[in-house]
């Protein structure tokens, strides 16, 4: 037997603006409709499905793969978005680039309080 994550959903309290959030700091395209869901597709085959739901909403890790060249771009969407990052999950090092494993990694809240990660190295 074979098992593949496919899809998880992301709780917010408004999907058009987490979902437009994700997107345009990933630099991915829209967020696609399906039932009461909005659907961010993943060159992985895996999507993250934007449901609305009412406070308090549970904060959940997310992160993301990209390579140096999107890591760059999303990295400068970020800082002009004038948003607050961290080179850890527990958010006592700010301002900071995590270099493990010879990568970069920062770390950084969505619209939700979710946390997010972009990185470039497993």
């Amino acid at each position: 037997m074979s098992a593949q994550l496919n899809h998880t959903i992301v709780w917010c309290r408004d999907k058009q603006v987490s979902a437009r959030y994700l997107t345009d700091l990933l630099g991915l395209p829209d967020a696609e409709p399906f039932g009461p869901m909005l659907v961010v597709k993943f060159d992985n085959g895996v999507s993250l499905d934007f449901y609305n739901n009412d406070p308090p909403i549970a904060s959940q890790h997310y992160a993301f793969l990209i390579g140096d060249e999107d890591f760059d771009a999303a990295f400068a969407r970020l800082q002009a978005l004038k948003q607050p990052w961290w080179a850890d999950p527990g958010k006592q090092r700010p301002n900071e680039i995590n270099d493990y494993g010879g990568g970069r990694r920062v770390y950084f809240d969505d619209p939700d309080g979710h946390l997010l990660e972009i990185f470039t190295r497993e």
